[in-house]
């Protein structure tokens, strides 16, 4: 078999994973907007609402709290999203009990997570922000902000003059 034919074979077999891909997180979610696109296998809870134009390369959402991704999502490879907790804290039992502490994710518009990044429950990205690749997002992170780091905090801001003037032309990726 040709070296063409062998590469059109492989695209095909990643359209028909992209599509089946999509069409799971579709159906586990509670909402979805317009253009999800999801290049690898991802899986999201039924609290799950997301935005328009959202991209996914290998997402896991878990939890019992709300997870709300705004418009123009990316995320990197192997992301995690964790709403809840077990209860340690007023438990019957040690280490946890039984029971879940349940808190809300938020993801303004134009953030990007890095590979790798997680996310713990009651963390809110602020629009524009940037996670780097391996953080770990346990606080809320403002606006336009660059952050990293293991729990991430903000390290740079972004060139807040420029993402405004492109957002006011539409320019999204």
């Amino acid at each position: 078999m040709g070296l063409e034919i062998r590469n059109r074979i492989r695209d095909i077999k990643r359209m028909v994973e992209r599509c089946y891909c999509t069409w799971r997180v579709k159906r586990q979610a509670k909402s979805v907007g317009e253009n999800l696109r999801v290049n690898y296998p991802s899986s999201v809870s039924n609290t799950t609402i997301l935005g328009n134009n959202v991209n996914f390369n290998g997402m896991q959402i878990g939890g019992g709290g709300t997870v709300r991704i705004g418009d123009n999502f990316h995320s990197g490879k192997e992301c995690l999203m964790i709403s809840q907790n077990h209860n340690y804290d007023k438990g019957k039992s040690i280490p946890y009990d039984d029971t879940y502490i349940c808190k809300d994710i938020t993801i303004d518009d134009n953030v990007w997570l890095g590979d790798r990044v997680i996310v713990l429950a009651g963390a809110h990205i602020g629009e524009g922000a940037i996670i780097q690749a391996g953080s770990v997002v346990v606080n809320d992170i403002p606006k336009y902000s660059i952050a990293g780091g293991h729990p991430a905090v903000p390290f740079k801001t972004r060139d807040i003059e420029h993402y405004e003037e492109l957002k006011e032309h539409g320019k999204f990726h």
